[in-house]
């Protein structure tokens, strides 16, 4: 009689990190002063600052993720600076 075969367990699955919902502020540079939170019921996404109360909102899909309302809110700042930069010169 032959000896079973042992069979080798399967590697453990890899977890995935959890992303940011705070980040520092485009405005006041406060570390921790934005939160971001989805509101999947009326498909609203709002980015706050909770030390000088500047706030952000944009529509968004069941795959938005906190860091992507704040990248947006980035994104949006960065476009208006430099449309006044372009008005101005």
């Amino acid at each position: 009689m032959g000896k079973r075969k042992s069979r080798a367990k399967p590697p453990p699955k890899k977890r995935m990190d959890k992303l940011d919902t705070v980040f520092s502020c485009p405005f006041c540079n406060h570390g921790t002063g934005v939160e971001c939170r989805l509101d999947m019921k009326n498909s609203i996404g709002e980015a706050f600052c909770r030390i000088c109360q500047e706030s952000y909102s944009t529509t968004i899909t069941a795959l938005t993720e906190p860091i992507e309302i704040y990248s947006e809110w980035i994104d949006e700042c960065e476009r208006v600076k430099n449309d006044e930069y372009d008005d101005n010169a």
